[in-house]
């Protein structure tokens, strides 16, 4: 705001006199909107003579010429400017123009300033801000009851009351009032010791410092938020990791906070980080009751029960949510697959981590142990690190004792381990069942099979194994390819194909 003016790149652009100025003022004002030719002159001038007409359309023409980037239409005898606007909240809005029109909209635009003022203000409760905007607002109830709040907050209840006492005093004096109902209602609660105020949750987890790739799924979830983001993969994906990525990208379109849960209680957890402790009776009704208005950024990670997720959706409010099974019965999610990193993701995170003289030493082989572990980022992390802290170690020694390691039975070293946990956790959610048709899979030197085949190595009916196969896939130990066909993932292959001595000796 402040005085209309316009700059290309570095250099200001000449907008001619003061009423040219204020006509485009005017079409900025009404960004989208027609305006007739009457309409403009009326706000532009407020006793306009015969000749504003034709002015009307020199400064039209004029400000075409200066700014023939502007989107501006003639038609009908009125015109139309789209454009993008910002308020930077500095300087007296429309400086220098005097119509009744710009009066009018200075006051509008100086109420609108002190609005967002004390909504950031309301969120902050920065005692040292709010008694710099009393002392320049000294009549308004707003900012003074914020203040008493934050005074409270921080233990200091006699210096909130005087400031109802001296409001109080100043409304009197000045206008012949008392304190409207908010405010004596906020002076009622200190009295009483029982102010409760809404907590701004920020509990995101730290991002990883070596996220790597996935830019076509962030920006995909950074358009789509504030409906609902879905993220689905098997574990060791790095859903999580995206989900706390793309949500700090996206927090500061959140102001009233960011929350995580994980668990089986997530309507309780979310009460919890507003404030409300032990709730009871219908937890997601009062969740959405505290979340009315609101801005809340929630991410849910590991989602077991879509129905408790259908309950808690809010407007205006965004969720992010990660499983390993898309849950498709949840309307109006946005849902993104993702798998292991492409081969040059990998290959970076890996260097990242482990170094990379080290890793060009031996490209070939790093490419062979990054595919064996399938691309997927948590086990190349690990790799890497373990790598790492054996200075003196190649990468062909790591292949070789991976190879080792799968011939080990039970005995699993716990840097394997690690590697090996997300298929771990996996296999501990599959029925004897799915492990059996998996182990009979990996048995097979190739990575692709069809129903019929599966029931000839399991000894099953096709029909069930159909059913079965189709379970593996919702959980993406497996990738359908079309109907009836499905490819085992190189390290699920090596995973369970490992597996089978260890339970069948």
């Amino acid at each position: 705001m402040g005085p209309v003016r316009a700059w290309r790149d570095d250099e200001e652009i000449d907008l001619g006199p003061r009423q040219q100025r204020a006509v485009l003022a005017a079409l900025l004002l009404n960004n989208g909107l027609r305006l007739s030719n009457d309409q403009l002159i009326g706000m532009v001038w407020d006793d306009p003579t015969p000749s504003a007409v034709m002015a009307l359309r020199t400064y039209m023409y004029k400000i075409r010429k200066a700014i023939p980037e502007l989107d501006l239409k003639s038609k009908d005898g009125g015109y139309t400017l789209r454009a993008e606007l910002f308020d930077d909240c500095r300087g007296e809005p429309f400086e220098g123009l005097s119509s009744t029109y710009f009066e009018a909209q200075r006051v509008r635009i100086a109420n609108e300033r002190l609005k967002c003022r004390e909504a950031l203000l309301e969120r902050e409760l920065d005692v040292l801000e709010l008694q710099k905007h009393v002392a320049a607002f000294p009549l308004r109830e707003r900012s003074r009851a914020l203040l008493m709040q934050a005074l409270y907050r921080d233990g200091r209840q006699a210096e909130a009351l005087e400031q109802f006492h001296q409001v109080r005093a100043l409304l009197n004096e000045e206008l012949g009032l008392e304190p409207g109902p908010d405010l004596r209602g906020i002076h009622a609660q200190i009295l009483r010791g029982d102010l409760n105020l809404a907590r701004r949750p920020e509990q995101l987890p730290p991002g990883l410092p070596d996220f790597t790739g996935r830019a076509a799924e962030v920006a995909q979830a950074l358009r789509a938020l504030p409906q609902t983001v879905g993220i689905t993969g098997m574990h060791g994906s790095g859903k999580t990791a995206l989900a706390i990525h793309v949500a700090h990208l996206a927090k500061q379109d959140y102001p009233d906070g960011q929350i995580f849960v994980s668990g089986k209680d997530i309507a309780n957890e979310l009460l919890r980080a507003v404030g409300v402790e032990n709730p009871s009776g219908d937890k997601a009704a009062l969740w959405r009751e505290k979340a009315r208005g609101k801005r809340f950024l929630v991410v849910v990670d590991d989602v077991r029960d879509p129905a408790r997720i259908a309950e808690l959706r809010t407007p205006g409010s965004a969720l992010v949510l990660t499983s390993v099974r898309r849950w498709n019965e949840l309307a109006g999610v946005v849902w993104l697959k993702i798998a292991g990193l492409t081969e040059a993701e990998a290959n970076q995170l890996f260097r990242g981590v482990l170094g990379t003289a080290r890793a060009d030493a031996e490209a070939a082989v790093t490419d062979d142990v990054l595919a064996r572990v399938s691309y997927l980022p948590n086990p190349v992390r690990v790799l890497g690190g373990k790598l790492a802290a054996r200075p003196d170690w190649t990468v062909a020694m790591l292949l070789a004792q991976m190879e080792r390691e799968t011939r080990l039975g039970s005995a699993i070293p716990s840097d394997c381990r690690a590697v090996l946990a997300p298929l771990m956790k996996a296999e501990q959610q599959l029925t004897d069942q799915e492990r059996h048709l998996l182990q009979c899979f990996a048995r097979r030197d190739e990575d692709v099979i069809d129903v019929c085949e599966a029931a000839e190595m399991s000894g099953g009916d096709p029909g069930a194994i159909e059913f079965l196969l189709e379970a593996l896939a919702d959980v993406h130990l497996i990738e359908p390819l079309v109907l009836g066909r499905y490819r085992l993932p190189y390290f699920v292959r090596m995973y369970f194909g490992w597996r089978v001595p260890a339970l069948t000796s």
